[in-house]
């Protein structure tokens, strides 16, 4: 199976080739203070203890009122152990019984949320919390109500993101978008938006299904640069995952949303 995946993937190489990696950066200057937003920070976790203590200290080091909402989904690894220890400002966690997958626990997060602006952050180091603040800010300043974060997918295998750019390649085909990067985590938007999706997709084609429904209930996505760092080791994304993210590219499209 990963391997007719693969060679599904070289086809798209040509197409995906024609869309540059980074957005224009043709933004306004960043704003520095957003006093009067408040952002909540969705962060869906499964066996991170590694790493689950940093990632918190650095989302709650960010100069922005925000609420954390993490939802551990079953780990089994100590996760919960050191979450019962650490002391964050404004975080509320909450548990699965059972492992339901990246989908399922991001939905159980926004049923939680309080906040004006809605982020999605996973539990490893790969992205930067510093970047919050200009992912916000078109939000911020009235030009968007959804902004993605752009990766530069340079430290990931190369299979990963020649299925990352496949997948974005295919997305802009079918949904008429110009995207540089679907399957970004640093998803943004206001809780307006992100109310209306009514989200039902329990894994990583969730990434799909928030774009698709956003693309047909006409939201324009912003683009920025972010930092970005891949994580080789105890990588829970796999190219089998391409063929649910597949799926989901048609069965929103065409399907009611």
């Amino acid at each position: 199976m990963a391997g007719g995946w693969l060679l599904v993937v070289g086809g798209w190489l040509l197409v995906a080739s024609l869309y540059n990696q980074q957005p224009a950066t043709n933004h306004q200057p960043l704003a520095t203070t957003f006093s009067f937003m408040k952002l909540s920070v969705v962060m869906p976790v499964y066996n991170e203890v590694d790493t689950i203590a940093e990632i918190l200290r650095r989302v709650s080091a960010v100069p922005i009122e925000k609420e954390i909402i993490l939802v551990d989904d079953f780990s089994h690894d100590g996760t919960a152990e050191v979450l019962k220890q650490v002391r964050v400002p404004d975080l509320r966690v909450f548990t699965h019984a059972q492992n339901g997958g990246k989908g399922a626990a991001i939905q159980t997060a926004l049923q939680h949320v309080t906040g004006d602006i809605v982020i999605i952050q996973d539990a490893d180091l790969e992205y930067d919390p510093n970047d919050y603040l200009k992912l916000v800010e078109p939000i911020v300043s009235g030009r968007a109500k959804v902004v993605y974060g752009v990766r530069d997918l340079g430290t990931q295998k190369w299979y990963m993101a020649a299925g990352n750019r496949f997948l974005t390649a295919l997305t802009n085909t079918m949904y008429g978008l110009q995207l540089h990067d679907m399957e970004t985590c640093y998803k943004t938007m206001t809780r307006e938006v992100v109310a209306g999706l009514q989200l039902e997709s329990r894994r990583f084609d969730v990434e799909v299904e928030l774009t698709a429904k956003i693309a047909r209930r006409g939201y324009p996505i912003v683009e920025v640069p972010i930092a970005y760092h891949a994580r080789h080791e105890e990588k829970k994304l796999s190219p089998l995952d391409g063929w649910p993210a597949v799926r989901a590219l048609f069965k929103y499209r065409f399907g009611r949303v």
